[in-house]
C-alpha cells in the first residue's frame, strides 16, 4: 500500500516477553565468601525462523518476490536501496550511489563501488542493471495462447516500464538511467533494490548469451528468450538440489546449503567488501519447519512470523513484540468463474465480517488508536497511517460488519445462490485457518459454502489456475513479511496483467489513476485519485482488505542490534549486525 507523507509517530506497540535475567550464580562457601560467575560466549550460528518459503533466489520474479524472498535474500544479494524498518527504502552506499540529475527528462545515476565483487570473483558491473530493466521492463513479448506475452515472469514493471533506456558500456561501473519523454517516477529509490538485483553475468553463461548489454540493445529476440527462461526459472531453490554456483552473493552473506533437515545456510561472504558479518553464520527456517520444536531445542535464535500462525508457540527466553505489519491481510479473489462478475464478488463481501476479524485477530498485544493495527483496514492501497487515509474509507463502510441476509439476496441476484468458495494460504498457519473458520461461521447463513483449501504447498498462482476461489495472505498475497512505503507490491497486485496479480483483476481506469499516482505528489490532485481508485475498488471488490498483518517478531536473550522491522525486508534486513550471547 502506498503511504503518502505518512505520519512519523511509531506504532505503540506492547512488548510481551520479558528478557530474561541471563545471570547464572553458582555459589559456593569459601573462607565465608560467595564466589559468583556469569560469563557469555557469542554464539557462530543464529536460527532465524521465518514464515516465508524460499522457492526462488530472484526477488523481482513473481515467484521469488510472492515467496519471501526480500525477507530472506536482503543480505545476500544487495542493491542501490534496501527496505527499512519503516518499511522506506534506505540507500546502501557499500554498493553504490544513485542520485537523480536534473532535467527536463528524469534521469538518474548510478555508480557501483569499485570494489564490489561477488562471492564467485566477477566484478558487479551495470550490465546487472541492464539485466534487471530488461526482464522487468514489459517491453520484450513473445507470442502466447492469447496473444502476445511478456518474456520475463516480472512480479512488477512498476517504474522499469517507464525507462526508455540505460546506458551501459559492458562491465563498466557507472550506469545512466533515461526515463521516457514525459513520464516520472517519484518512488524511482525502488529500483534496483536489494533482493533484486541479480548477476548479470550467471545468465549469460547459462543462456549461451556473450554479451547480455548488447543482446539487450539490439532486441535479439532469441538470446533475450534463452535469458528469460533462465531468469523465470534458472534460480529456483529446491532443498537438497541446490547448485549454490548458480547463487553467488553481492552482500555480507552467501547461500551455502539448502535442505529440509537444516534449513537453508547462510554463511560469511569473505568477499563482501563493506564491513563483515558479525556472526558467521545464520540458519534460515521456512515456514514448513516445525518452529516450536526448533524453538524449545533452543535452535532459534530470532523469530518473525505471523502473530498467532504457529500453535501454543512458546517465546519464554525471548524478547517479543506484537506489531502491525504494512502488509494488508486480505482475501485476494478470482476474477473468474463464480466470481467472474463484480456483482458476485460484493455480494460475498456482504458476509465476511471485517470488524470482527479485527476483533478477534487483527490486534494481539497491541491497542493502537490511529494509524497501523488501528482498525478493520478499509484500503487496498492507502495505508492506514498515511494523512489521505482518513478521507478515503466511506466505500468500506458497507462492507464492514457483515450482513448474511443481504448478501443472500445479492448473491442470488448475481446469479450464484448458496457458492462454494474455496479459500487457499500457505499451511500450517493456524491464524490463518482460524480466520478461514470464522469467515465460513458468518456466511453460511448467507448460503455460502467456505472451504479451507490451506495446504503446505499452496502458491498463490493457483488462484489463477481455478484450483481455488480466493487467496488468504498479506499484500500481493505474500504468505509472509509483506508491505513497504512506497507501497509498490499493493498497487502491482491490482494492475492489469501484472505477475503479482493473481487474481488477474483488470480495469482500465485503474490503470491510469496508478499510472498518475506514480508521477504527481500534488496534495489535492492525490487526495482525488485516492478517493477515486478505493471507489472503484470497492465496487469492483478484486479483493477484500481485512487488517494489517500482525508480526510477532522475537529476539532471543542476548541479541545485539535485533531491530523489528513488520515490513516485506522483515527482522533479517540487518542480520549481518546480529551478534547472539549466551
Amino acid at each position: 500500500m502506498r503511504n503518502h507523507e505518512a505520519s512519523g509517530g511509531r506504532r505503540a506497540s506492547r512488548r510481551i516477553g520479558l528478557r530474561a535475567a541471563g545471570v547464572l550464580v553458582v555459589g559456593a562457601l569459601a573462607g565465608g565468601m560467595l564466589a559468583g560467575c556469569g560469563s557469555k560466549n557469542q554464539v557462530p550460528s543464529i536460527g532465524y525462523a521465518v514464515d516465508a518459503v524460499p522457492v526462488s533466489y530472484n526477488g523481482g520474479s513473481t515467484l521469488g518476490a510472492s515467496s519471501g524472498a526480500a525477507g530472506v535474500f536482503s543480505r545476500v544479494l544487495t542493491g542501490f536501496f534496501y527496505t527499512g524498518p519503516d518499511g522506506q527504502p534506505v540507500a546502501d552506499t557499500d554498493f553504490g550511489t544513485a542520485k537523480e540529475v536534473p532535467g527536463e527528462t528524469q534521469t538518474i545515476q548510478y555508480r557501483l563501488n569499485p570494489d564490489g565483487t561477488y562471492s564467485d570473483g566477477v566484478a558487479t558491473s551495470c550490465d546487472d542493471l541492464v539485466l534487471e530493466w530488461a526482464a522487468r521492463s514489459g517491453r520484450f513479448t513473445k507470442p502466447g495462447p492469447g496473444g502476445v506475452v511478456p518474456m520475463f515472469d516480472a512480479a512488477t514493471t512498476a517504474g522499469y516500464s517507464d525507462i526508455e533506456r540505460v546506458e551501459c558500456q559492458p562491465g563498466s561501473k557507472d550506469a545512466t538511467v533515461v526515463f521516457r519523454p514525459n513520464r516520472h517516477f517519484l518512488a524511482w529509490r525502488t529500483l534496483f533494490n536489494a533482493g533484486d538485483l541479480m548477476p548479470a553475468h550467471v545468465a549469460a553463461k547459462a543462456a549461451g548469451v556473450s554479451n547480455v548489454v548488447a543482446a539487450v540493445q539490439a532486441g535479439d529476440p532469441a538470446a533475450l528468450d534463452r535469458l528469460a527462461q533462465f531468469w523465470n526459472t534458472g534460480w529456483q531453490l529446491t532443498p537438497g538440489k541446490l547448485d549454490t554456483d548458480l547463487l553467488p552473493s553481492s552482500g555480507p552473506y552467501r547461500v551455502d546449503s539448502y535442505s529440509d533437515s537444516d534449513g537453508l545456510v547462510l554463511v560469511k561472504n569473505e568477499k563482501w567488501w563493506g564491513n563483515q558479518a558479525r556472526t558467521p553464520r545464520i540458519v534460515v527456517w521456512p515456514k514448513n519447519t516445525d518452529l516450536a520444536t526448533k524453538v524449545s531445542d533452543r535452535e532459534v535464535g530470532v523469530v518473525d512470523i505471523g502473530a498467532g500462525s504457529v500453535k501454543d508457540l512458546n517465546l519464554d527466553g525471548f524478547s517479543v513484540e506484537q506489531v502491525p505489519g504494512r502488509g494488508a491481510e486480505q482475501l485476494v479473489l478470482s476474477t473468474a468463474g463464480m466470481f467472474g462478475s463484480a456483482a458476485a464478488r460484493r455480494a460475498f463481501a456482504l458476509c465476511v465480517p471485517r470488524q470482527a476479524l479485527f476483533d478477534k485477530f487483527g490486534h494481539p498485544g497491541f491497542d493502537n488508536e490511529s494509524g497501523l493495527g488501528s482498525g478493520p483496514l478499509d484500503s487496498r492501497t492507502v495505508q492506514a497511517d498515511s494523512v489521505y487515509y482518513p478521507a478515503i474509507t466511506r466505500p468500506a463502510e458497507k462492507y464492514r460488519t457483515g450482513d448474511p441476509a443481504a448478501a443472500q439476496q445479492a448473491l442470488a441476484a448475481a446469479g450464484v445462490p448458496n457458492p462454494t468458495v474455496r479459500v487457499g494460504y500457505r499451511a500450517p498457519d493456524d491464524r490463518r485457518a482460524q480466520t478461514v473458520a470464522a469467515i465460513a461461521e458468518a456466511c453460511r447463513a448467507a448460503g455460502v459454502t467456505v472451504i479451507d483449501a490451506g495446504t503446505p504447498d499452496f502458491v498463490p498462482s493457483q488462484l489463477a489456475e481455478g484450483k481455488v476461489d480466493a487467496v488468504l495472505g498479506s499484500t500481493a498475497a505474500a504468505p509472509g513479511p509483506a508491505g513497504s512505503l512506497p507501497g509498490i507490491e499493493a498497487t502491482a497486485a491490482l494492475r492489469t496483467g501484472e505477475g503479482l496479480n493473481f487474481g488477474r483483476f483488470r480495469n482500465g481506469r485503474y490503470d491510469a489513476i496508478t499510472d498518475q499516482l506514480a508521477a504527481d505528489d500534488n496534495s489535492a490532485t492525490v487526495l482525488g485519485l485516492d478517493s477515486e481508485a478505493e471507489s472503484l475498488l470497492w465496487n469492483e471488490m478484486p479483493s477484500i482488505p481485512l487488517f494489517n498483518t500482525p508480526r510477532t517478531i522475537a529476539f532471543g536473550d542476548g541479541m545485539e542490534d535485533g531491530i523489528v522491522n513488520p515490513a516485506k525486508a522483515g527482522a533479517g534486513w540487518n542480520m549481518d549486525r546480529w551478534v547472539l550471547s549466551r
